[in-house]
């Protein structure tokens, strides 16, 4: 059974990419090779993933899944192994930098994708370098699709990417944060708040992304003139909420280009 893709990286991000290929069919446990430094980490994915091929180094010949702390790349790729075409999730790690790493034929790709990827629904955004064809994207495209859903950009709007979706989770884990903890001081035992906020959250969001109608509508359908929605809608609207989300998100972007150099 020969080898279809390597990931060099065995932690949490690589493991979810090679679950959902492997439960997508995209590939047989044998087909797939995780290169990974920690001898303990290896062994967890030999029982986690039996019959999957785990190493320590590189193959020459084989596609490519970077995923690997950005700090690490450079030592990473610096061994003379030919790769075909390679897919980085190191985030800020450009395409000219990854490039400059590898030999001219390799077609290189970026993407960034985001930690519900675990749960296999994951929101990525991927690029394409100079010299990559279409089958190349569609290539990247479905490794990145066995773990959520993909966006194609360009690689100036990939820190946008970064600023909504990359960091977007920790925006409404903070969300969930504080309403728990204003569900408590209103008098609700802390794991009553905790399951009324989770559920919720879970709900609305099944709402938004299995619906047709515009996040707006949606507002406006549960929120009545002068009732409890619309009190607390005054709220945030008077605290400038919006502007403050704007504010983040673009503070997001911006750290994602000082990041990437």
């Amino acid at each position: 059974m020969s080898i279809q893709l390597q990931c060099l990286g065995g932690g949490k991000m690589g493991e979810a990419i090679v679950r959902g290929l492997l439960s997508s069919g995209w590939a047989q446990a044998g087909e797939i090779l995780v290169v990974e430094a920690l001898p303990a980490r290896r062994e967890e994915l030999r029982q986690i993933f039996p019959g999957l091929k785990v190493g320590e180094n590189l193959e020459s010949g084989i596609d490519l899944l970077l995923a690997i702390k950005p700090q690490d790349v450079k030592g990473a790729l610096e061994a003379e192994v030919q790769i075909p075409r390679l897919l980085s999730i190191a985030a800020g790690v450009r395409i000219e930098v990854l490039q400059s790493l590898l030999q001219p034929e390799c077609r290189v790709l970026r993407a960034m994708p985001n930690t519900p990827a675990l749960l296999g629904v994951g929101m990525a955004g991927v690029v394409a370098g100079s010299g990559v064809s279409e089958d190349d994207l569609s290539w990247a495209k479905r490794i990145l699709a066995a773990v959520g859903k993909v966006v194609v950009v360009e690689e100036e709007l990939l820190d946008a990417v970064t600023g909504v979706s990359g960091s977007g989770p920790a925006y409404l884990f903070l969300v969930a944060e504080a309403m728990i903890a204003a569900g408590v001081e209103a008098g609700l035992e802390p794991e009553v708040a905790d399951i009324l906020t989770r559920q919720t959250l879970l709900g609305s969001a099944m709402l938004l992304a299995q619906g047709e109608d515009p996040p707006e509508q949606l507002r406006e359908n549960v929120t009545s003139p002068g009732g409890t929605t619309a009190e607390a809608l005054r709220v945030f609207e008077e605290r400038g909420l919006l502007d403050i989300f704007r504010e983040a998100i673009l503070a997001a972007t911006e750290r994602s280009k000082e990041l990437g150099g």
